[in-house]
């Protein structure tokens, strides 16, 4: 019996393979893409997936490395910055590789907390990227 696993899956507004490839400046790891233009026509049963304006957009995104996330684009186009209520949070012992990935997704984004030690003894801070995903990052003080 395999283990299940649980994956992040991002939806976009047309701008998948743009935050993805963010994400793959940041986290590094393999991205591939898959448009909906790729699949055969009429595959979709929303109407929206098989229209011109979705041919280029992304069906299905996938980094795999360190972080695994998976993405589309929403064929019903909504806003290219996220909109849901949801945070990814980053865990791990390599302050400078948190700290890095803090700093590189509050690029054109906003530190919502800075990563600082907290009253607890973690490490801990929270961003918002240039794509309206909430990350929240710790160091546990376990691991320093």
């Amino acid at each position: 019996m395999t283990p299940v696993t649980l994956t992040p899956h991002l939806f976009f507004g047309g701008n998948c393979q743009q935050a993805m490839e963010f994400y793959q400046t940041t986290f590094g790891g393999e991205l591939t893409l898959t448009t909906f233009g790729q699949g055969p026509a009429g595959a979709h049963k929303d109407p929206n997936a098989n229209s011109d304006v979705m041919k280029t957009k992304i069906m299905f995104a996938k980094l795999t490395g360190d972080i695994i996330l998976t993405a589309s684009d929403n064929p019903h186009l909504s806003e290219t910055k996220n909109t849901g209520q949801f945070g990814l949070s980053l865990a791990g012992t390599d302050e400078a590789q948190l700290t890095s990935y803090m700093e590189k997704l509050a690029a054109n984004g906003q530190i919502t907390a800075p990563l600082i030690k907290q009253f607890w003894g973690d490490i801990f801070g929270m961003v918002t990227d240039q794509y309206g995903i909430s990350w929240m990052i710790t160091i546990p003080a376990n691991s320093r």
